[in-house]
């Protein structure tokens, strides 16, 4: 997986309009990249709610948060109108993001050749190196808001 002090990969994704979103659009600036494993379920949408309801402290700071799954943009636009998501989801429908970061969970929820996305949550700097990084160890467990926070405030 992406470590600590390694430069982030880049990666251009498209967001639910379908524009084209590139880490390096934030070259200079911090970046929370939440990486989940499918919208709609009970997990992600408690997690990615939780980062809208904690916005505030991440813009604060200084820090753009950009949620990442493998779903269709389509799809993510109609789960980020349904729960006020105030932040964009980024489609890795092809899996590139996912594997750059070294965070594939294949033959996710038993579906043989599905691959999700690991829950993961990365803090990138300004200068595009990974200053904090988390993984779950299973995909029921959500990160630790606090420690996220901390490690955004951290850099300022």
């Amino acid at each position: 997986m992406a470590q600590v002090s390694q430069k982030a990969p880049n990666f251009t994704l498209i967001d639910s309009a379908r524009k084209q979103v590139s880490l390096s659009d934030f070259a200079g600036k911090t970046v929370v990249l939440v990486f989940i494993p499918a919208a709609f379920t009970g997990v992600c949408t408690k997690e990615l709610c939780s980062f809208r309801d904690s916005i505030a402290a991440f813009n604060d700071v200084g820090a753009t948060v950009l949620a990442i799954d493998v779903d269709a943009p389509f799809t993510n636009a109609a789960f980020a109108e349904k729960n006020g998501l105030n932040f964009p989801i980024l489609s890795d429908y092809d899996r590139k993001a996912v594997r750059a970061f070294d965070i594939a969970h294949d033959d996710f929820a038993g579906m043989v050749g599905y691959t999700a996305a690991k829950r993961s949550v990365f803090v990138v700097d300004g200068e595009g190196v990974i200053r904090y990084a988390w993984v779950a160890p299973n995909p029921g467990v959500e990160p630790n808001y606090d420690e996220v926070k901390a490690a955004v405030a951290a850099l300022r």
